[in-house]
């Protein structure tokens, strides 16, 4: 099922995920650094980035939403992309809650806010690994005949040619 969202004839979900997922994995890593050197610029630098994390996952949450609205109602990929849609709101909302309880001393984050953002990124392994269920084993967001000698996607030609039944039924 293609996706209903595209840029260029990717699927902009797909394009725009890797963002706050590696910024908010960053930012953890940084807690973690933070945890063992003891250094506080490391704190700092991940109250800093975990709003365009939390921005960016806002912003891919929208084209997800369009692309699972799409999705047939009754079918795994609709409770499958429930699940992901939803982890992945609750990933961002621990992330942002994390950064509002470290805005009176971001080089020195409490308990609370680390725990809630370790909760949050060990749920965006669940929830990406949901999306990866989505795309590579029910087929979310690939394009209708994808082959390996499909024409590129800036051509806008098909993935593959259709036949005047084919056409007929689409």
């Amino acid at each position: 099922m293609e996706a209903r969202a595209k840029l260029l004839g990717h699927p902009i979900h797909q394009m725009l995920i890797v963002f706050p997922l590696g910024v908010l994995a960053t930012s953890v890593i940084l807690d973690i650094v933070y945890l063992v050197a003891k250094h506080d610029a490391w704190t700092e630098a991940s109250y800093h980035i975990i709003p365009v994390g939390v921005l960016g996952g806002l912003a891919a949450a929208v084209f997800g939403l369009v692309d699972w609205l799409a999705v047939p109602s009754g079918t795994r990929a609709r409770s499958i992309g429930a699940w992901h849609g939803g982890g992945n709101v609750i990933v961002v909302a621990l992330f942002a809650i994390s950064w509002w309880l470290r805005r009176s001393t971001p080089s020195a984050p409490g308990a609370g806010a680390l725990t809630l953002a370790f909760i949050g990124v060990a749920l965006a392994l669940v929830t990406g690994w949901l999306g990866g269920e989505l795309v590579n084993r029910l087929g979310i967001g690939i394009d209708d005949g994808a082959n390996l000698d499909a024409p590129s996607s800036l051509s806008g030609a098909p993935a593959v040619e259709r036949t005047a039944a084919h056409r007929s039924r689409a």
